[in-house]
């Protein structure tokens, strides 16, 4: 991992180095995603089926594409009572927040007589990819579905990989959960194209959303303008801004939390106490070993993970807007005040006892964010990526003619007669 302090005069020069860092790039799968994609298109469920084959080891023909209500219903059958209660309450907060979120429409009349206004109306159809690889994301399932569903989506349609043909129970009852019935054994780029151009068996939908490797990602970049996308996800992020008075230890764990994600994903601390940043050091060397997935989060934290010295948390304040990182958490003594001073980041965690981790399961506020410093002007994912927003306006002949005549001098000079003569004959 990197020392960094902003006290040193290489410091910009290392930062820069930092900021620019390529952790993961879609560069070298363009090729073989536009392959897959074109095959799709062509072949449809039998491209699916092939490709399942190949990259799931699991045969299927086209009418096993689709999980079975009873498969449903057998996994969720599977789930302890405990982790049911759980999958409920996060359901419960998740929907809560993302209903406080449901806009208006608006209207409004103005002096000249004019009409206008702003109406709201959910997408027909929606496609959630759900991570199926190193890890299985139940909780990907409630915060890409329900959101959806609140906003009134229609049609929610899912697909998740099943390597080896193996179901995950847990995976299935967060569906079942949330609503959605309509779930396909399919994965990869593969899965994406299957949702954006329909196949025999997968109607197509207008948005896809959810994470997912590489592949995934470069699918929803290729097929965006087809259909709409969430955004594209790199390697998760975690940036902490801690001062001594926290447990090295609280930290140390919540570092290694975004690094266990896989290996291309950074976790980074910026403190202005260097005998803490020392001991948080230590910290994460003494609980690595313990981690079931101690070799990908080391892996993460060696190759990307960063601890900064600051001389002040208004240099903090100012390397995190550069940084802009996907999670965000604040503990210091006054952390509201703090992130006041802050402008970009996809989700923040404010105090001492508001681990990121909070946010992905239980607290409400979803946990599909920017990554990759894009959180300068993206935002993660909200009952506003399931809706659209209309105009209208309704004018009468008095109100025509009071803002008409700029409208023929202006289409006039653009020299548009057309539109010029569609304005002047009815005033």
């Amino acid at each position: 991992m990197k020392r960094l302090s902003t006290a040193d005069v290489a410091f910009p020069a290392a930062f820069e180095a930092l900021l620019h860092e390529a952790r993961e790039t879609t560069a070298s799968v363009d090729a073989p995603v536009a392959a897959i994609i074109a095959e799709v298109r062509t072949n449809g469920d039998a491209a699916l089926c092939a490709y399942t084959a190949r990259f799931d080891r699991l045969t299927l023909t086209p009418d096993a594409l689709r999980i079975t209500a009873a498969e449903i219903e057998d996994a969720a059958a599977q789930i302890s009572p405990d982790l049911q209660a759980a999958l409920d309450l996060a359901a419960t907060r998740i929907a809560a927040f993302h209903r406080a979120q449901l806009p208006t429409d608006l209207q409004m009349h103005d002096d000249a007589g004019v009409t206008m206004g702003l109406r709201w109306t959910p997408l027909d159809s929606v496609g959630i990819y759900v991570p199926g690889g190193k890890a299985a994301y139940p909780s990907s399932v409630l915060m890409n579905a329900i959101p959806a569903r609140v906003a009134g989506v229609g049609r929610i349609a899912m697909c998740v990989p099943t390597p080896g043909g193996v179901l995950n129970p847990l995976v299935l009852a967060a569906a079942r959960r949330a609503g959605v019935s309509e779930i396909f054994r399919v994965g990869g780029a593969q899965a994406v194209a299957a949702m954006a151009y329909g196949t025999q068996s997968i109607a197509p939908v207008d948005r896809i959303v959810g994470p997912g490797n590489a592949y995934v990602a470069e699918a929803k970049r290729q097929v965006f303008g087809r259909v709409g996308i969430d955004g594209v996800a790199g390697p998760s992020e975690v940036l902490i801004l801690a001062d001594a008075d926290n447990d090295p230890g609280h930290v140390a764990i919540d570092l290694l939390a975004q690094a266990e994600h896989d290996e291309s994903a950074q976790s980074i601390l910026i403190t202005d106490d260097p005998g803490f940043a020392d001991a948080v050091q230590a910290a994460v060397d003494r609980e690595l070993p313990a981690l079931d997935r101690h070799a990908i989060a080391a892996a993460s934290w060696r190759d990307h993970g960063a601890i900064i010295l600051v001389r002040d948390w208004a240099e903090a304040a100012a390397l995190t807007d550069r940084l802009a990182p996907e999670h965000l958490q604040i503990m210091v003594a006054d952390p509201a005040a703090l992130f006041d001073r802050i402008c970009h980041a996809g989700s923040a965690f404010l105090g001492r006892f508001t681990p990121e981790a909070l946010g992905d399961y239980v607290a409400g506020p979803n946990h599909v964010l920017p990554t990759g410093r894009t959180a300068r002007f993206a935002s993660g994912l909200s009952i506003y990526d399931f809706l659209k927003r209309t105009t209208w306006i309704q004018a009468d002949a008095a109100a025509l003619g009071a803002i008409g005549p700029a409208g023929v001098a202006l289409a006039t000079a653009e020299g548009l007669q057309a539109h010029a003569r569609s304005l002047s004959v009815r005033m």
